[in-house]
């Protein structure tokens, strides 16, 4: 059979790890149609089907999970060894960050940034994916979680609050409920059916059933956008949404999130001189954020207390 390629090695372990044909491309700078003619050919060779592939990624035949338990840890070996003799431009920081924050909050943020610091250049990451910073070039990451990752650094950011939203449409067609009645209106269901804590804070009696359930937020505030029923929207992701018209806030009560926003590194990024330059200027734009949010409730609040 004589030795296999290096390249398609390598590209093959990058996929399994990713999951994503997409994802290992841009890594190994190659177009998805040349890494998936590569894997073919070591699928050829091998004369193994390494992938099944489906609408969103690829997963491992018991074939190619045997391939890859015996050949990855060599790879990686390889590329901590490499990592020692490589040193991140100072001028340059790849960032992921999560396709929802980056499009709600992050990009409308960014303008200052790329003003404040021109020689600076910023590579956007858009997934939902956790980084593996030990295999992935990637300097930072915001997340949303609860504020520990193993072996990274973590700083907060902001809190995150919810509350009660719903199309224009959906409240012409049945009038604007009251806190009281809210259960007997059409509401969409998240993961963690936050409903009930809910109802449990501000008083009201859960829904026997939920009209539709959502395993993502993005996908339930587009529910709520097409009328469906009334979701219990995240603030920072559903303000674009309110600002646009396309929502509408239904309570000034809100519910602090389990979950909040946080930049996260390796220790071997602490020092890098983009990334400090990120950090604050990040770390400035979220308090300015929270206080501003803190100004909004308070508001809120005087007008319900009149």
């Amino acid at each position: 059979m004589g030795r296999l390629p290096f390249s398609a090695l390598q590209g093959f372990v990058l996929a399994a790890h990713a999951g994503n044909l997409t994802q290992a491309a841009a890594q190994l700078n190659l177009s998805v149609s040349a890494l998936s003619h590569q894997i073919r050919g070591l699928e050829e060779r091998l004369d193994r089907r390494l992938f099944v592939r489906g609408p969103r990624g690829v997963d491992l035949t018991p074939d190619g999970a045997h391939l890859l338990q015996l050949v990855g840890p060599q790879f990686d070996a390889i590329d901590r060894a490499l990592r020692q003799f490589s040193t991140p431009q100072s001028d340059v920081l790849t960032l992921s960050v999560m396709p929802s924050v980056a499009s709600s909050w992050l990009l409308p943020r960014l303008p200052t940034f790329v003003a404040q610091y021109p020689q600076l250049q910023l590579n956007l990451q858009s997934s939902a994916q956790l980084v593996d910073f030990e295999r992935e070039p990637v300097d930072a990451a915001m997340r949303f979680g609860p504020g520990e990752w193993a072996g990274l650094r973590a700083e907060h950011l902001f809190d995150d609050w919810l509350t009660p939203i719903a199309s224009p449409g959906l409240i012409a067609r049945l009038g604007r409920p009251t806190l009281a009645k809210l259960s007997q209106w059409p509401l969409l269901r998240d993961p963690e059916n936050v409903w009930a804590k809910w109802f449990r804070t501000f008083g009201g009696t859960p829904p026997a059933r939920y009209v539709a359930y959502f395993d993502d937020t993005e996908t339930l505030h587009r529910a709520a956008i097409e009328g469906i029923g009334v979701a219990l929207g995240r603030l920072t992701m559903a303000r674009p949404l309110v600002d646009s018209g396309q929502l509408v806030l239904l309570s000034t009560r809100r519910l602090r999130a389990e979950f909040a926003h946080y930049l996260v590194y390796p220790p071997r990024t602490e020092a890098h001189p983009a990334l400090l330059a990120f950090r604050g200027w990040l770390l400035e734009e979220a308090r300015r954020y929270s206080r501003e949010r803190e100004c909004a409730s308070a508001r809120g609040q005087s007008r319900r207390g009149g």
